[in-house]
């Protein structure tokens, strides 16, 4: 048959009174009760068998079956639905195909099913589907539905089907209905008061007319006639039954979710005990993560969900890192209210909700895009059209208003947009540095600030196909695995400097360190990273910068030996939100230092008194200085508040965690601490004793210089970049290596090797003169990775475990090592690398002779070559075997 040729529904007058239902259509009944849509579906399905057409129902509702089934045929359903390894269920009876798809399963997870589903029934086929008001009823919002029948509707449209779906009047926003409207082929109002009082007013009949065809319409249920109405007195009945069961839908101009907050609290406030509404609650609003919801049920209570509520834009889960940030401050309320009340900056963040991710995919067209990507084949290649697609969609006006609900909050203080996705900051998979965050300088015209805001709103959920994102997902078994996205809007924590707005300091910290700097440290103590303004150069390896690392067992101890080395290892430059630039970027820390208060100086800055004796001894007085964050360090206060509450929450937790802060310093050393997002620790915990080999050929031997799990395992693959020739190579080519780099993880990964990268100075800085600037992706398959120092050219290791590179190696399980200079580095015999051949030619045949003789690139015979890790000696040895 062909696209738009009329079908029979089982009923005449209907057929006549609609022009047919042609092939192509979705029906939409809108009824007061499932008995009702019984009238017009107990007809249709019996027409599409005796007409032999391939029919299918749809089952995922817990209301009773809309066609006839059998005990026997629930209880298989059933049995299949808990077999995980079908995609859907279905059994065929009667001459129906019945499948039955899990709802609960979220929302892009069932709608791929059901696409499947219709997918492989193919053109022609006719469909019955249970009740839309269902997903709902799971889903617990009225946006999902619709983006469901939003996506499903012009699917079986595309595929010539025909399609009967029931929604209950009066459950939904007048927005949901209309949204479903627009989408449909045909809309139909039925009303009722008993099988002879049966009545059909068409809203929407596509691409058909008639004088008569949206009057209402009289059906006898007993005899099949469809009389329309057009007699007064007829017309009065009808429309007394319609004004009767409209009633219904009065006040229906909040989306379900809405109303159900409503009557919670109308419960709370009479006084009635609401425990189970504030566990459905919870589970509905904020996490996926079984042992974050279960953290969450013991320390929230309902005021707090009321609060996230009454900030949240769209409906949905606020996901991982809006969790991780809530539940680690009200841990530290609860179980340290000295330091909450004293020395705690409140909390006033905006949570955009998930659905809006799906909303914002559907309603920019994206949706086939996005299950194309969904597929093996497709998940990169469509990856970065996505992307695209993503970083170039519309928001509808409606959800501009919310957007500028927020900015008319924070007025015109400095924001940042951040990811806070499904399968962010839980147990398990932290995502550092995955996704993006923006910040917004939030300056100018309303309209400046809301374009700019809602461009960061759009590179965050972009940010979920980027190449990284995808690896990530890739490598932890999660790239079948629903992923929304969510945002977390938070006011910046800083103060204005002119120009300029930062914090006096931040950084990250850990309630447990994987590797001492020093002997004799304490790792459960924890340690900290902090710099001087905000806090992104404490998570990424930039520019000449060096945070300062706080050990908390011995926090005022560092690894510099003198004050050249102190100078050396120190910040040069501070992160800043530039107001007149309205731009993020750095600047050197003495133009920071001239514009902050001495107080805050004061904590900042370590002098050189050597140098400023020897000025002074020229009759100069000179202040040498440069930013370690001494003062910080040394306040005692500030390190004990800091150990409290990264032990109150590892406690809480029961597990090792992460924090991100800020801390603005007052006179008088008062200071405030922002605690800007909490996520569990990912540790290597395989700290078993490997005993070292003796009288072999070695690579080389290093000792407390790494981090990573102990081992003992064969190497089959070797790639080394000479930091000499690396350093002669044009400046404006550096970054080029890193497709290289690439290009051979890439050749690990499909020849499953397991490989060692060895290469100067800082793996993943983002300045090529100070390393190779990978992302995690491109050294995502190497087994172990190794930085080289060469202090002739600048180029030096950094231990810089808090990174969001590092923890990629921790959560990858890949090992690190420092190649130093001095009394670390045991052996190196770099030499023996040269007596292999270079099969970097093999690899990649396209690149010039200074590449191939810069990146050495050997492979082994097997068992030729072997690497030994023992976490606890902290000593490492790589041989070659004869």
């Amino acid at each position: 048959m062909t696209a738009f040729d009329r079908v029979k529904s089982g009923i005449p007058g209907l057929d006549k009174a609609l022009d047919n239902i042609r092939l192509g259509d979705n029906v939409v009944w809108n009824v007061t009760n499932l008995n009702e849509f019984s009238y017009f579906v107990d007809p249709y399905v019996k027409q599409a068998k005796e007409d032999n057409r391939n029919l299918i129902y749809i089952r995922f509702a817990n209301h009773p079956p809309l066609i006839d089934m059998s005990e026997e045929d629930f209880t298989l359903l059933d049995s299949e639905e808990n077999n995980p390894d079908t995609e859907f269920c279905m059994i065929e009876r009667d001459g129906i195909k019945i499948y039955r798809v899990n709802p609960y399963n979220q929302f892009e997870t069932f709608t791929l099913e059901v696409h499947r589903i219709i997918e492989k029934e193919g053109y022609d086929a006719f469909y019955v589907f249970d009740c839309l008001s269902d997903l709902q009823a799971v889903w617990s919002t009225d946006l999902m539905m619709g983006n469901f029948f939003r996506v499903t509707c012009p699917f079986l449209f595309q595929l010539d089907t025909v399609a009967f779906f029931p929604i209950i009047r009066g459950r939904h926003s007048y927005d949901a209905i209309a949204k479903i409207r627009e989408t449909t082929q045909l809309f139909l109002n039925v009303y009722s008061n008993t099988t002879d009082e049966v009545y059909v007013s068409p809203l929407k009949v596509w691409n058909r007319y008639s004088q008569t065809m949206f009057l209402g319409h009289k059906y006898n249920v007993r005899t099949g006639s469809v009389k329309v109405l057009q007699d007064g007195q007829e017309l009065s009945k009808y429309y007394k039954i319609v004004n009767d069961l409209d009633r219904y839908q009065n006040g229906q101009i909040l989306d379900s979710w809405e109303r159900y907050m409503l009557q919670v609290r109308m419960k709370y406030e009479e006084g009635e005990n609401i425990d189970d509404e504030c566990d459905r609650i919870c589970e509905l609003m904020m996490t996926k993560d079984e042992r974050m919801l279960s953290k969450i049920k013991e320390y929230f209570t309902f005021e707090d969900y009321t609060t996230i509520y009454d900030r949240r834009v769209g409906s949905g889960l606020v996901g991982g890192k809006s969790c991780g940030m809530l539940l680690a401050r009200k841990i530290i309320e609860k179980n340290c209210p000295e330091i909450y009340n004293n020395n705690f900056e409140p909390d006033d963040s905006f949570y955009i909700g998930s659905d809006l991710f799906y909303t914002y995919i559907v309603s920019n067209d994206l949706w086939d895009l996005r299950v194309k990507q969904r597929t093996q084949e497709g998940y990169y290649k469509y990856g970065k059209e996505l992307e695209e697609g993503l970083k170039n969609g519309v928001f509808s006006d409606e959800i501009k208003k919310e957007f500028i609900r927020i900015l008319d909050y924070f007025g015109q203080n400095p924001i940042i947009v951040r990811s806070s996705s499904f399968l962010e900051d839980g147990f398990g998979n932290a995502f550092a540095g995955k996704y993006e965050s923006v910040f917004c300088a939030n300056r100018g015209s309303l309209e400046e600030r809301l374009v700019a805001f809602e461009n960061a709103v759009k590179i965050v959920y972009s940010s979920t196909m980027n190449i990284s994102a995808l690896e990530y997902r890739k490598l932890n078994d999660l790239d079948d695995t629903d992923e929304q996205m969510a945002l977390l809007v938070q006011r910046v924590s800083g103060s204005y400097y002119g120009d300029y707005f930062f914090p006096t300091a931040a950084g990250v910290g850990f309630s447990y360190s994987p590797y001492s700097p020093l002997p004799d440290m304490d790792n459960s103590k924890g340690m900290l990273r902090l710099v001087m303004g905000l806090g992104t150069k404490a998570v990424d390896r930039t520019k000449k910068d060096y945070p300062r690392i706080i050990n908390l067992d011995k926090p005022e101890v560092t690894l510099t030996k003198d004050i050249k080395e102190k100078h050396r290892y120190s910040q040069h430059y501070l992160d800043v939100i530039d107001l007149k630039e309205v731009s993020l970027h750095d600047i050197p820390v003495g133009d920071g230092l001239e514009i902050i208060p001495r107080h805050a100086k004061k904590v900042l800055v370590e002098h050189d008194r050597e140098a400023e004796r020897m000025f002074r001894d020229r009759g100069q007085r000179r202040e040498i200085v440069f930013v370690n964050c001494e003062g910080i360090v040394k306040n005692q206060e500030f390190i004990g508040d800091m150990k409290e509450i990264l032990d109150t929450l590892e406690e809480a937790y029961d597990y090792p965690v992460d924090i991100e802060y800020t801390v603005n310093f007052g006179e008088d050393k008062t200071f405030n601490i922002n605690l800007l997002q909490c996520r569990p620790l990912q540790v290597s915990i395989n700290n078993e004793s490997i005993e070292m080999p003796e009288d072999k050929d070695v690579f080389f031997h290093i000792k407390e210089s790494s981090m990573g799990m102990s081992r003992k395992s064969k190497i089959d693959t070797i790639c080394y970049v000479d930091p000499h020739k690396y350093y002669e190579y044009p400046y404006a080519k550096k970054s080029s290596l890193s497709r290289v780099i690439s290009d051979v993880n890439a050749y690990c990964k499909e020849n499953d090797k397991t490989a060692i990268l060895i290469v100067p100075g800082r793996i993943g800085t983002s300045s090529p003169e100070l390393g190779i600037p990978v992302v995690f992706a491109d050294i995502s398959h190497f087994s172990a990775i190794l930085e080289e120092a060469y202090s002739e050219v600048g180029y030096m290791p950094e231990l810089s475990f808090g990174s969001h590179m590092f923890q990629d190696l921790v959560e990858a399980e890949i090992y690190y090592g420092a190649l130093f200079e001095n009394e670390k580095k045991i052996e190196f015999n770099k030499d023996m690398m040269f007596e292999h051949p270079n099969i970097l030619k093999d690899i990649n045949p396209n690149l010039n002779e200074e590449i191939y003789d810069m990146v050495h690139v050997i492979d082994f015979d097997e068992d030729k070559a072997e690497l030994y890790h023992d976490m606890n000696k902290d000593e490492t040895i790589c041989i070659f075997n004869d």
